[in-house]
């Protein structure tokens, strides 16, 4: 990722931290929610680096979207001695036991990319979030169908002065789906959109659910009742363009055949998409900080030295919390993250 990504990513301080030249004492046992969700592939990427570049050990776990595996991995790390957890949580819900085994043993723990409850993290004094305000990715979203729509009027199709939408939501009850639901309907009408939910669904952040709850969206309202997309990942987003390009939209080579659609992530694919005319927009969720942060808290835990700005070079919030913000990412800007 070019340094232009570091630049626009406000609020998160750079340091420069001193690399030990011999091997650390630090051994991260970190559980990933699935290993092939796109944007966590690349927060265990980047967590992975980090680690090499503090000469720290990580070892890395698929929990295959299955919480009670994931509980026992989070005890086999411990069993073997690890000094810090990270943990991506399948159900965050479910944080509130993993705290307390940290606890019991004494390990810091830090959470990344899906928030536990405040009064779990208070609950523990080594407990720690890394992540990014779903509100202002779903801000963002609804930013990119406003401006869409004032630049280009004819995107009405029907010409009724309504913007009739598709919502491909995340997991039921997911914080963030819920926030970045709520906060794209909310931006289009604070920009002075009038719209219509034609269709909303949950589409669990998975491409090919993404694209089958597409088709049956135009199987059921029409292709030609559809005028914008809105989803709450890449993936999504992307599974529903390729429902639309079988029916000879957003192939990016008729405009006139065009259905704005906008996601979150700013994965590899979806900037592809962006550049090749098929995609709107989306909004940059930092993978390389939120990896990079959550594994300098771990290691500055694990050997025992205090959790600050300074010492882990990324701006910490009420001592727990480090907020990597979210960037804007449309045709202007998509070659900036490339």
């Amino acid at each position: 990722m070019k340094k232009t990504v570091t630049a626009l990513a406000a609020g998160v301080m750079l340091a420069t931290l001193s690399m030990s030249a011999q091997a650390s004492d630090t051994l991260i046992g970190s559980c990933i929610y699935k290993f092939d969700d796109t944007f966590m592939t690349g927060v265990r990427n980047n967590m992975e680096k980090a680690a090499a570049d503090l000469g720290a050990e990580i070892e890395l776990v698929d929990s295959q979207n299955r919480q009670p595996a994931q509980n026992d991995q989070v005890d086999t790390f411990i069993t073997k001695g690890v000094t810090a957890l990270i943990i991506n949580p399948v159900d965050r819900s479910a944080a509130g036991p993993l705290v307390e085994k940290a606890k019991a043993e004494n390990l810091p723990i830090v959470f990344v990319n899906r928030e536990p409850e405040k009064s779990i993290l208070d609950g523990y004094d080594k407990a720690y979030y890394v992540g990014a305000r779903a509100e202002e990715s779903g801000t963002i979203g609804g930013q990119l169908i406003v401006e869409y729509f004032k630049a280009h009027p004819e995107a009405d199709k029907n010409g009724d002065g309504v913007v009739q939408y598709i919502l491909l939501k995340g997991e039921q009850g997911h914080q963030d789906a819920t926030l970045r639901s709520e906060y794209c309907v909310k931006a289009m009408i604070d920009g002075g959109l009038k719209i219509q939910a034609i269709g909303e669904d949950n589409a669990n952040w998975d491409k090919v659910q993404g694209h089958d709850k597409m088709k049956n969206f135009i199987t059921s309202q029409g292709i030609d009742a559809i005028e914008a997309v809105l989803a709450n990942n890449d993936d999504m987003a992307l599974g529903a363009i390729e429902a639309l390009k079988s029916e000879g939209y957003n192939t990016g080579k008729d405009a006139t055949k065009y259905i704005p659609v906008v996601g979150v992530d700013a994965t590899a694919p979806a900037l592809q998409a962006i550049a090749n005319g098929q995609m709107l927009g989306t909004s940059l969720n930092d993978a390389k900080n939120q990896g990079t942060a959550a594994v300098r808290i771990a290691d500055v835990a694990s050997k025992g030295e205090a959790v600050t700005s300074e010492s882990i070079g990324y701006k910490l919030t009420d001592g727990k919390y480090v907020w990597i913000p979210y960037v804007k990412v449309n045709a202007e800007n998509y070659k900036d993250f490339m």
